[in-house]
């Protein structure tokens, strides 16, 4: 997810949660088994990156952290594979193609879903596009494997149609942009912030947004072995997300003048895009995993996996998530 898992996932500048909770932690240390913190984000800024508030609650703790920029959620994934990042925020679909492909990943948490408004299917406004049921025969450019392949399906659906009756482009959002604006594709999945440039700009027409589809949100992800041996860490993490997550849903305009220096996009189209997520944590109650293996088995079914899985074997115990879940991260 461009941050259609993420343009921004979540931090803050007012919060004093920190340094309330730095002690706490420095003192509950004995399950923490690493020096360094190998964070995944993707896309156009992360705030917790830009305001380090990570870096400030573990220093005293002597564990650094280390940032990897990618593409996509299947890229952070693949990076986990092999060990080289810890911890990371994807959509929904991504996490349901690395456990198929075996990555050792666990879920950690779950964020709440947005309004939808924040993807769409789109075509230039001169397009002689019209409808999504227009689309059968033409080329439709997303990336596979992200949570944008989960909603060109509902959306085809709506329309009575298979995604084999597109012909699918499989381009990263930043590509699939590149490739609307120079008019080679005939449609695109295009998700923030490049959709409310776009917007901004009246240069596309919106078929279908993601208002009123139903999806699972996104979900913060661990390395099955880095989770088990640093709970107290993980907890540190999850504390410090979901406070800086109830403060960016209730300043948007702050959350898009912080991050619009590193996207070089401008505020108003960023408080847009801000206003269009949500931030704040929940926990991956049995409503949320079944929901997760729908899609999954949805995805078996039309065979883009090739293995049919058990979401609950990429969990934990209930003890282990009652050791690092928030107290304040309700349902």
């Amino acid at each position: 997810m461009l941050l259609v898992a993420g343009v921004f996932t979540m931090s803050t500048s007012l919060i004093g949660c920190s340094s309330q909770t730095t002690e706490k932690t420095a003192v509950a240390s004995s399950n923490i088994k690493t020096k360094v913190l190998r964070m995944g984000y993707q896309s156009a800024g992360d705030i917790v990156k830009i305001k380090g508030v990570l870096e400030k609650r573990l220093k005293p703790l002597g564990i650094s952290v280390e940032w990897s920029k990618f593409a996509a959620g299947p890229q952070l994934l693949e990076a986990m594979n092999v060990g080289s990042v810890d911890f990371g925020f994807v959509g929904e679909t991504p996490p349901i193609f690395a456990q198929a492909s075996g990555v050792p990943f666990v879920y950690v948490a779950s964020t709440k879903p947005g309004t939808g408004e924040g993807t769409a299917v789109v075509v230039d406004k001169d397009s002689s596009i019209k409808t999504v049921a227009d689309l059968k025969g033409k080329g439709l450019a997303f990336q596979r494997a992200t949570a944008q392949q989960y909603f060109v399906v509902k959306v085809l659906k709506e329309a009575r149609l298979k995604l084999s009756d597109v012909k699918h482009i499989n381009l990263t959002p930043l590509e699939t942009r590149a490739a609307f604006e120079r008019k080679s594709v005939e449609a695109a999945v295009v998700g923030d912030p490049h959709l409310a440039v776009f917007q901004k700009t009246a240069r596309v027409r919106i078929l279908r947004d993601g208002k009123n589809i139903t999806t699972q949100g996104g979900y913060w992800l661990g390395s099955r072995t880095f989770v088990k041996d640093n709970s107290e860490l993980v907890k540190a993490i999850l504390e410090e997300i979901n406070n800086i997550g109830k403060w960016a849903e209730t300043n948007p305009r702050e959350v898009a003048e912080l991050i619009s220096p590193e996207a070089k996009i401008d505020v108003p189209t960023l408080e847009l895009v801000s206003k269009r997520r949500r931030y704040t944590l929940r926990p991956l109650s049995e409503e949320v995993l079944s929901g997760q293996q729908t899609i999954a088995d949805l995805f078996y079914e039309q065979k883009f996996i090739t293995k049919n899985i058990n979401v609950r074997d990429a969990t934990l115990s209930a003890e282990q998530y009652a050791a690092f879940t928030p107290t304040d991260v309700k349902p």
